[in-house]
């Protein structure tokens, strides 16, 4: 994967939790932000942060932090276009995004995203149950190719990831999940902290 760079996007407001710093919160004593840096390094070629506020609370963690550059908060895609701008000056070809509260993605994200994809379409994370498909935008496959286009999006208010990204193509990769255990579970609230904390220990 040597032409695809990794995204960690940590610029979320946690209303659900106080807006206290997800990235920051301790699953089984590490910062949540530090088990997806654990998850997602090794699937990469480089890795970095997309942020909002202080960046240096980031620092320690060894890698790139940069903000989305709104000044009001415009969502996650803005964290994509700042990435997108980082791997273009860095000389990939596109990034994987992964959110900061999801601490169970999986290990072979990447190859699986960038398998699903082609020249006409790219990546993105799905999974099904019970007849229903579940979009999980936040997890995807984006083209360097796309940045000036999603910042056109941007500038005209646009800013769900998922109409943004079937307008351009994008293809659903299918991942597996049980009853038990769903591998893009994310943490919202103390309830689902201490949820994850028991998927953790099992």
């Amino acid at each position: 994967m040597t032409q695809i760079a990794g995204v960690i996007l940590a610029g979320g407001q946690a209303t659900r939790m106080g807006r206290q710093d997800k990235g920051m919160m301790r699953l089984g004593g590490a910062p949540l932000i530090e088990r997806v840096i654990a998850r997602l390094s090794p699937q990469c070629a480089a890795l970095a942060i997309s942020a909002n506020g202080d960046l240096t609370r980031f620092a320690d963690f060894g890698y790139p932090v940069f903000s989305d550059g709104s000044i009001e908060p415009q969502g996650p895609l803005a964290g994509v276009l700042a990435g997108l701008d980082w791997a273009a000056r860095m000389g990939f070809e596109a990034i994987v995004t992964v959110a900061t509260d999801t601490p169970f993605f999986p290990t072979d994200l990447v190859t699986r995203l960038h398998a699903g994809s082609s020249p006409q379409g790219f990546g993105m994370a799905v999974t099904e149950a019970e007849g229903r498909r579940f979009w999980h935008p936040t997890f995807a496959l984006w083209p360097v190719a796309l940045r000036d286009e999603l910042r056109e999006a941007l500038r005209h208010d646009q800013r769900r990831m998922r109409q943004f990204a079937e307008s351009k193509g994008v293809v659903p990769v299918v991942f597996e999940t049980s009853p038990s255990f769903d591998p893009f579970f994310n943490i919202n609230t103390r309830e689902d902290l201490a949820r994850a904390e028991a998927m953790l220990t099992s």
